[in-house]
């Protein structure tokens, strides 16, 4: 990611709608299943695609499945490592086929994701909406669909949505940072100046200033060119 852009939710779409997993210790041996639990190697599945390779992730889910098949946490996981490698229609097709009688909220949320990567933000609102009535307290949830609230052009209410998932994550930098891009496009600068007054850091205040200024109107630009919808 260049230093100049900023840590929104676009360049994060494919956030995992598993729990974090534990950091794994370096050990210079690629996971093995022998000797390990099914939620072990999800999590250390987890961790190849955390330290940014999709693609190993990808070949352990493969060992994974032969052992494990249909397992909803690991078919989720695939689809995220599609939306890493910029897979977005294969990674649609998956999203597709997943049940839609789940309950826990992740299907909905990983279906999010993928018409976030297909900027679909209609259908992705729709399917966020669905993902919060089953854990309505979620702020990386909120989050996203805040974030395709303002690209889909409903500033205030993605204002008022990015606010719920700023009171639950205060020191998250991506949340607040949407929510200074919502406040901005939203044409409430006063309010968006007082949240940048609390970065004490005044060179990382102004260097932030500037790239919601040139992001703001950067979405601007783009929502006078929509993207067309599918049905």
């Amino acid at each position: 990611m260049k230093a100049r852009t900023l840590p929104l939710l676009a360049a994060l779409c494919a956030a995992l709608a598993l729990p974090a997993a534990p950091a794994v210790a370096r050990s210079g041996k690629e996971p093995q299943i022998a000797g390990s639990t099914k939620a072990l190697y999800l999590m250390l599945i987890h961790q190849a695609r955390t330290d940014g390779r999709a693609r190993a992730a990808l070949a352990y889910l493969d060992d994974f499945e032969r052992q494990y098949p249909g397992e909803l946490d690991a078919r989720i996981l695939r689809i995220n490592c599609l939306l890493d490698l910029g897979q977005t229609d294969y990674a649609a097709t998956l999203a597709d086929q997943l049940p839609d009688n789940d309950r826990t909220g992740k299907v909905s949320l990983i279906r999010g994701h993928v018409q976030t990567a297909r900027q679909q933000w209609g259908a992705a609102i729709a399917h966020y909406q669905d993902a919060l009535r089953a854990n309505p307290a979620d702020p990386l949830t909120i989050n996203a669909m805040g974030y395709a609230q303002l690209r889909a052009g409903q500033a205030d209410a993605a204002v008022e949505t990015l606010k719920r998932a700023a009171d639950l994550a205060p020191r998250d930098a991506v949340v607040r940072n949407n929510l200074l891009l919502a406040l901005t496009m939203a044409g409430r600068t006063a309010e968006a100046g007082t949240r940048l007054r609390a970065i004490r850091d005044p060179q990382a205040r102004e260097r932030l200033r500037g790239q919601i200024t040139e992001q703001s109107l950067r979405l601007a630009a783009l929502q006078e060119r929509p993207v067309q919808e599918t049905p």
